[in-house]
């Protein structure tokens, strides 16, 4: 029945739209006074998201079938969309609904998305859904490099933490209008909670008291490692350092069970085997307080050997999924929030699970706290002895040795399965585009149509994450980049009958309809938002799904097989994350000055797809398109 909510609802909104987001996220003074009320002043000042015109949508989403339908298919579904508009029909009355429940609550969609799009999502969060982000390679190659940095990055997110304490993280905004800034505190403190047929999310954050401690897995082995002093001060890095030396010193690599690894399992499995986890009460007592961390710090130990050219794919893959059994995933639990990994060789990034946010606050925190890495240390010293780390202890059953074998299985399928290439495509960045007064993002969308299609000579259904944080608790929408004008470019592009200017014009055209559909849909204005509201509205009141819904072009157009996000930060990273149908691509991008981090994924098992092949047909489009700009006389005015 709800074909939507399979594969392709996840990994849907990481962006910010063509980097429209000001925000100030590099090391200063933080308020060591709090603001109370500050938060919710702001949020209350938010407007609700709206609910588009009926007609508008239907409009545009037959417009948005047209690249990728064929006629007749077409002609059956605008009889579809007639029957469902008409006057007095089952689409004005669910409209009406939709208007209701955005009169009397914060905002339709967003609890209805979070239990679609994630807590209902029964696939593996690993791949899946939690996307992963890759620093860049950091300098040290030895366990006190790794410890020292480790000790660092804590003391960074701690300060960021202390903005979200206080009440007095900038508010960001976009074209001049203020961003809900809900995620931010949601994403602290935070853990998903695997459910027999559905999930939930609880943040202790607000608790009473709130938690003092963060996760450390090393060697398969958690602990819980108290941050702040009694006094309320955080532990300095000087402390920090003592502590994980303490920590690594009493967790050599031993047989220990490798629980972690049962939270890359299929959700319904990993559902029964938490029931069974948590009937013993140490168990129960060291997953409570893993739920309950602030965060989790994931010290790596080996990794395989790699060419300078493959690093950054491995350390992607690293981040992702920690490259099975035998690697890094059962170093995780994926169920957190959040996860900072680092590796012996200087590998760094992290790794997020997306029920509680999208990527922008994920990337803020981590702008702030790779900046304060950076900072010059004052001498600080060892003040009174700290308290030993908790190492928190598992019994292990039969029955969950049987749950980790299999977990240990079927994510060695997925690491296998997954192709990650990460491009770092140096020849130019957003300066090009920006240069000739287009925009780097639509400039881009442009170039994975035109890559896409001289790989397969046809459109696809392609899913770029637009924000909706104008509105209060707002999350995504899809900016659509197949249009008709992106069709009609690309068709073009490497036509020899065709003269340059032709091509430019049409190249201008299809940047500025994407320009257009991003404007849309930031604006509350998109349409897949609104048919998932409808269609949901009929599931609420018990009615029958409208035919639209059921229909072949329907599904088509739900089949994202370019899941694309643009998630823009200063720090040189890039985040990445898997496809969302199985013949299809994941493409996360930051484009910086003067070049442009892709990460590109697509699975082994589809023989359709090839992740490097898509990395070097981007690569060619753009070069292409910028030449294209650069020999045209008019791209010169």
């Amino acid at each position: 029945m709800w074909g939507i909510c399979s594969r392709t609802m996840v990994k849907v909104g990481m962006a910010k739209p063509c980097g429209l987001v000001k925000t100030n996220h590099l090391v200063k003074p933080v308020s060591a006074t709090r603001v109370a009320g500050r938060y919710l002043t702001h949020q209350q000042g938010l407007p609700g998201l709206p609910v588009p015109p009926l007609q508008q949508t239907c409009e545009r989403y037959i417009a948005a079938l047209e690249p990728m339908v064929e006629a007749e298919e077409l002609r059956r579904t605008k009889e579809l969309v007639r029957e469902f508009q008409k006057e007095g029909g089952v689409g004005e009355h669910l409209q009406r609904g939709l208007e209701a429940r955005a009169g009397r609550t914060e905002n339709w969609l967003s609890e209805w998305w979070v239990q679609l799009a994630y807590l209902e999502y029964r696939l593996p969060v690993v791949v899946h859904s939690s996307p992963g982000l890759v620093l860049p390679r950091m300098n040290f190659s030895d366990k006190p490099g790794q410890i020292r940095f480790a000790a660092k990055l804590i003391a960074g997110v701690l300060d960021f933490k202390t903005m979200i304490d206080n009440e007095t993280l900038p508010v960001e905004y976009l074209g001049g209008k203020p961003l809900c800034m809900n995620q931010y505190y949601e994403v602290m403190s935070s853990c998903r909670i695997p459910g027999l047929s559905r999930d939930s999310v609880v943040n202790h954050a607000k608790s009473s008291p709130p938690p003092r401690h963060i996760t450390v897995i090393h060697n398969f082995q958690f602990f819980a490692l108290d941050v702040y002093n009694s006094d309320g001060t955080p532990l300095t890095v000087d402390q920090l350092c003592a502590q994980l030396e303490r920590i690594c010193s009493s967790s050599p690599q031993s047989n220990a069970e490798p629980v972690g690894i049962l939270t890359t399992q299929h959700r319904d499995a990993w559902g029964k085997a938490y029931v069974s986890l948590t009937e013993d009460e140490t168990n129960r007592a060291s997953v409570s307080a893993i739920q309950r961390s602030i965060f989790a710090l994931c010290l790596d130990g080996a990794r395989p050997q790699v060419s300078d050219e493959m690093y950054r794919s491995s350390a992607a893959v690293q981040m992702l999924h920690g490259g099975g059994s035998k690697w890094n995933s059962a170093n995780r639990w994926f169920d957190k929030t959040l996860q900072f990994i680092i590796g012996e060789d200087g590998t760094c990034g992290a790794n997020y699970e997306h029920a509680p946010a999208e990527g922008p606050p994920i990337v803020a925190l981590i702008d702030h706290v790779v900046e304060y890495t950076r900072k010059t240390e004052d001498a600080q010293g060892l003040t009174d002895p700290l308290p030993v780390p908790q190492k928190l202890h598992f019994n292990i059953t039969p029955e969950i040795k049987k749950d980790i074998e299999d977990a240990k299985q079927s994510m060695n399928k997925i690491a296998q399965d997954l192709d990650m290439r990460v491009m770092v495509f140096g020849h130019f960045g957003k300066n090009v585009p920006k240069t000739h007064k287009m925009s780097p993002d639509a400039f881009i969308q442009m170039a994975l149509q035109l890559a896409y299609y001289r790989m397969y000579q046809r459109c696809c259904a392609t899913y770029e994450s637009a924000s909706l944080r104008m509105f209060r608790l707002g999350r995504t929408d899809t900016i659509r980049s197949a249009s008709s004008a992106s069709s009609a470019f690309i068709r073009a592009f490497d036509d020899a009958s065709k003269q340059n200017t032709e091509k430019l014009d049409l190249m201008e055209k299809a940047v500025q309809a994407h320009r257009s559909y991003t404007n849309m849909a930031i604006s509350g204005q998109a349409i897949d938002r609104h048919l998932l509201g409808l269609r949901m509205q009929a599931v609420e009141e018990n009615l029958a799904v409208p035919e639209i819904f059921q229909d072949a072009a329907y599904a088509k157009a739900l089949h994202y097989q370019l899941s694309t996000s643009q998630v823009p930060s200063k720090t040189d990273c890039v985040m990445c994350f898997g496809p969302v149908v199985l013949n299809g691509y994941g493409v996360c991008y930051n484009p910086m000055n003067d070049h442009i981090n892709f990460a590109v994924s697509s699975f082994n098992t589809c023989e359709e797809t090839n992740a490097w092949r898509l990395a070097q047909a981007v690569e060619g489009a753009l070069l292409d398109m910028r030449t294209l700009l650069e020999q045209t006389p008019r791209a010169k005015l």
